[in-house]
């Protein structure tokens, strides 16, 4: 790879290709011109300060430009972007370019002081921050307008001028890494700290969280199954494992806080300050002045989203959920069909038949979170949010409520209502095992098998092309601009969050639950893994202190737990004996246990 990047640009040695701007194809010469001389330009002009080079082709559309940054001015990025690094006397502190020699295993000549993704992050950053100055179109396309202050890059995307920006791939380091994250099968930890070095904070926070989630499952999976072997056909001897169900769903949360606080202040992500801001590429309004910045930049009325949000969006959600508990509704009525026919006929095929609504209903769950996602993103997208942070809690407030009760309203009712422990227990295994297959088949293999497809096809396109460009640079741009863009961990945390919710509220009347989860939780870390490396283009690194807004989702669950395992316990038979006179003194015992 590194020979690579030295005999691409001979009059510059030191250049090394970092990200990748792709350009739509037939984009106007002046704007590319414009653009560049942009990136390349001082500081003190405007410009971004970076080094870009076009990287040719055998087409020459010159829609694609890569852009790296000299040594000095990635460590200038550093400071600019408030990056925390350890010094020489072990303490962690904000870098700055003055300093820079009391900073551990900084020397001017070592270029590995900053990771490969912290550079990433730096350029990324400096693109992000190229603004409008006194221009007011975009050269070239006069219906793209401009105003001073404005984001070139996010206007440039909102107009499909810029297709994508993405960073390139170590091939060197990522071999490494996928040797010793997933290449062999091994029992051990993971390599949080070189998977930290090459992706960043935010997507190691969730191999790490996967990782400690999967050993704090071990525990429960230990007392599932000799509870399972020996108390298969008396459900109602859960009380100790209920016990022991709500105390763990309490202290795994409280553990994790302390185990995150010191990965990230090892990474120095736990001290950085949080940067301003800005608004997300997607927000639109009229021109105003920003009360806090003073810049000019659009500005929409709060009191016109509200609106849409209570007037629109909640109806919405509203109106999914009562199609959710329709559905569930229509499955119990399936549920009673096939017991009927099994009471019938008494044959191995009823007894086969009384799984059959389970697996149906497993499945239309997992189709119906699909498609409201959708829908969820497209409202919150309409809700036109200024901050991507606020965009980001308003749809996880969205898919949460909905796939809560769409994934557990079926079990509340058949607890709580219906009292039946022995169709509880057939309906958390289905919904489990069922939503674990299909999602590993939707994120992993599925993925997977077409990028390799993919692949397949674009290194004989490659190869029947001469080209005296390096050839193995040319091909990795090719190759991984058409690789599938990773956005985020958000389906991973949510996938976890419903398979907490399995094990914590109902796994008391299913020990094995836990067991599946660890076994699922193993597979997902080696397909994650290799999806991360193998099937996405590498995304960019993000710093960050925390899960997030995620913390809070996995605590009120872990609440609702509390609550769920308290109650079944209060309505076992072995606790009921012990009021047979009060029930008013078992509900208020149930509640001071709570």
């Amino acid at each position: 790879m590194k020979e690579g990047w030295c005999s691409f640009d001979i009059s510059e040695p030191n250049f090394r290709p970092l990200v990748v701007i792709e350009l739509a194809k037939g984009t106007k010469e002046e704007t590319r011109e414009w653009l560049t001389k942009r990136i390349v330009d001082k500081k003190a002009n405007g410009g971004a300060q970076l080094l870009v080079k076009p990287l040719v082709t055998e087409n020459d559309d010159q829609n694609i430009y890569l852009v790296g940054a000299s040594h000095f001015r990635l460590l200038l990025g550093a400071e600019a972007v408030g990056l925390v690094k350890e010094c020489n006397d072990n303490s962690m502190r904000t870098f700055t370019y003055t300093s820079r020699k009391t900073f551990k295993d900084f020397a001017e000549d070592n270029h590995n002081f900053l990771t490969m993704a912290e550079c990433q992050y730096i350029i990324k950053h400096e693109l992000e921050n190229l603004r409008a100055k006194d221009e007011k179109i975009i050269p070239g396309y006069p219906q793209a307008k401009l105003y001073p202050g404005k984001s070139i890059v996010r206007r440039l995307l909102t107009n499909g001028i810029l297709v994508q920006i993405f960073p390139l791939h170590d091939q060197e380091e990522l071999k490494k890494l996928r040797h010793t994250w997933y290449g062999r099968v091994k029992i051990g930890y993971q390599p949080l700290d070189e998977i930290r070095c090459y992706f960043g904070e935010t997507i190691t926070l969730y191999f790490g969280f996967l990782e400690y989630f999967t050993f704090a499952l071990i525990p429960m999976a230990v007392i599932g199954i000799p509870y399972y072997v020996f108390a298969w056909e008396d459900y109602d001897k859960y009380v100790m494992f209920a016990t022991f169900n709500l105390l763990w769903s309490t202290v795994i949360l409280e553990v994790w806080k302390r185990f995150c606080a010191v990965m990230t202040y090892r990474w120095g992500t736990l001290l950085m300050k949080r940067q301003f801001e800005e608004p997300r590429p997607g927000f639109h309004g009229v021109l105003g002045i920003n009360p806090v910045t003073g810049r000019e930049e659009p500005v929409y009325s709060s009191i016109r989203r509200q609106i849409r949000i209570y007037l629109v969006s909640l109806p919405f959600v509203c109106l999914c959920l009562y199609f959710s508990l329709y559905v569930m509704m229509i499955y119990f009525d399936l549920e009673q069909w096939a017991l009927d026919y099994h009471q019938e006929n008494e044959s191995n095929f009823s007894s086969l038949l009384l799984f059959v609504p389970s697996i149906i209903y497993a499945v239309v769950i997992e189709i119906m979170n699909r498609i409201y996602r959708y829908a969820a993103e497209f409202l919150t997208s309409w809700e036109n949010h200024r901050l991507e942070s606020s965009y980001q809690n308003h749809l996880i407030l969205k898919v949460l409520v909905f796939n809560f009760l769409n994934c557990f309203a079926s079990l509340f009712y058949i607890a709580f209502v219906l009292f039946d422990m022995k169709l509880l227990r057939q309906s958390l295994a289905t919904l489990l095992i069922t939503s674990q297959i299909l999602n590993q088949f939707a994120e992993a293999f599925l993925p997977y098998w077409l990028q390799k497809r993919h692949k397949k096809r674009m290194k004989k396109k490659m190869f029947s092309q001469k080209t005296d460009t390096d050839l193995s640079l040319v091909e990795q741009v090719s190759l991984e601009k058409e690789m599938g863009t990773y956005f985020g961990t958000f389906d991973d945390y949510l996938e976890l969050f419903l398979q907490f919710g399995y094990v914590s509220l109902f796994s008391c009347v299913y020990p094995l639950a836990a067991v599946f989860a660890v076994l699922n939780n193993i597979t997902e870390i080696y397909s994650d893994a290799l999806k991360m490396c193998r099937v996405y283009k590498r995304p960019f690194a993000e710093p960050t202190a925390s899960i997030g807004v995620w913390q809070l989702a996995f605590e009120t669950m872990s609440v609702i737990s509390v609550v769920t395992n308290c109650i079944l316990i209060g309505m076992s038979p072995q606790v009921n004996a012990l009021f047979p006179d009060s029930k008013m003194d078992l509900i208020l015992t149930v509640a001071l246990v709570e």
